[in-house]
């Protein structure tokens, strides 16, 4: 896909999902495994990077995942997605993640997660995806970030790479 595709705001593609925390969800002692909430984040991040790109996005990386607070049983878990920038053929994506207290009506904050989809096509070839429109400061800054968190990712590529060019065959991973 040569042709230039339009581009598309935040707001257009933000998605958000809710999960009740049940036990089958959580470790001995009544916090939600971290691999479960991983998954619970790939998910609305594929719906966000879905609607931006309007193809099938595969996730290349979760580079960035903070564990703030434990989520219990019996939590409602909140998650919000949105698309903080586009390069090429890759979105990166934000999702931040909050327990709601139905009783207090308040919100607490326990995870936020950076992840890169690649859109694809029926076929799975790389298709190219529409640039991200900032429209308020916040959105802004997000955009900036994400420049900054691609030029990091990268170098560490980089480095990996070189890495496992020293590494004996047994090693490479």
């Amino acid at each position: 896909m040569s042709e230039t595709v339009p581009g598309r705001t935040v707001a257009a593609s933000q998605s958000e999902r809710s999960e009740i925390i049940f036990p089958n969800d959580t470790n001995p002692i009544g916090n939600l495994f971290g691999g479960r909430l991983m998954q619970f984040i790939d998910l609305v991040g594929a719906m966000a990077a879905t609607r931006h790109s309007r193809a099938i996005p595969v996730t290349a990386s979760m580079d960035h995942l903070d564990f703030v607070a434990p989520v219990k049983v019996g939590d409602i878990l909140i998650l919000k997605a949105s698309v903080n920038r586009a390069f090429n053929t890759s979105m990166e994506v934000g999702v931040k993640c909050m327990v709601e207290d139905t009783l207090a009506q308040t919100l607490r904050h326990v995870s936020t997660a950076y992840l890169t989809f690649v859109a694809l096509d029926r076929q799975g070839n790389r298709i190219t995806v529409p640039q991200v429109i900032p429209q308020t400061e916040h959105q802004q800054r997000r955009y900036e970030d994400a420049g900054r968190r691609r030029e990091m990712r990268s170098g560490e590529v980089a480095r990996k790479k070189e890495l496992r060019a020293t590494l004996s065959p047994e090693w490479h991973v």
